[in-house]
């Protein structure tokens, strides 16, 4: 485990950015496991900015995204693949066509899962996965289970999930209950991972998966057992590690 200490979420952007765009520059066709949410918006606004600035090169990237909200879709704004495109793909020179979701409005979301999990093996795999950290310790959107899941499968949103992405709908009525995403073996198969975590409210879950037991009761715990983890963190965010 490789612990990158940032300044603010301003450095932590940048530095996970820096981890991103020399995965890029040293395999241009490479694999980019990606993900949504606030943690990451800044990361890809880095990466825009190079991009424009000539310092680095999408067009042979192959995208998968961790996730997708199921009974939305693509085109909705709160959708997944709508993030995406308009917080990143639309801004950088990726071929639209190697940017992979799972579609949540799949009429099999079983048969959607077995899809996904044979696209990122024929791809080869994941080169670098980025994650964000759940309050609840999840990745992607690995719930707290009894066991691990391994394969993409749909998993019905905690409560505290649920209220945690509110904020992007009108209520939280209006948040889905169920989501397709990325199981924790797809993650761990990926060659080098990337965790960004940013704030003091995310300092005693940072500090639990890091260093407490592993256990499907917090699923980001498992990323312990990665053998290339990267994780970039703010001052906030690793206080109780070094407390």
């Amino acid at each position: 485990m490789r612990i990158i200490k940032a300044k603010s979420y301003g450095d932590m952007s940048r530095k996970a950015a820096n981890v991103i765009s020399a995965q890029v520059i040293l395999k241009s066709n490479c694999v980019l496991g990606l993900a949504t949410g606030a943690t990451v918006l800044g990361i890809y606004e880095q990466l825009i900015d190079w991009y424009q600035k000539g310092d680095v090169d999408f067009s042979g990237v192959r995208s998968v995204n961790l996730d997708e909200y199921v009974k939305l879709p693509g085109d909705h704004e709160q959708s997944y693949r709508h993030y995406m495109d308009i917080n990143f793909f639309h801004h950088i020179n990726i071929r639209m066509e190697n940017t992979n979701l799972p579609n949540g409005m799949a009429e099999g979301i079983e048969s959607e899962c077995h899809r996904y999990d044979a696209l990122i093996e024929g791809l080869g795999g994941i080169d670098l996965q980025l994650l964000g950290l759940g309050h609840n310790g999840h990745i992607g959107f690995n719930e707290p289970n009894e066991a691990f899941e391994k394969l993409t499968h749909c998993v019905q949103l905690k409560d505290i999930t649920r209220k945690a992405n509110a904020r992007y709908f009108q209520d939280e009525d209006q948040v889905p209950k169920e989501a397709i995403t990325m199981g924790i073996k797809s993650i761990m198969q990926a060659k080098r991972i990337l965790l960004c975590v940013s704030g003091a409210h995310k300092a005693e879950i940072l500090k639990q998966v890091l260093t407490g037991p592993v256990t499907p009761a917090l699923p980001g715990s498992i990323l312990q057992m990665h053998p290339n983890l990267i994780v970039v963190a703010d001052e906030e965010a690793l206080a109780l590690l070094y407390d």
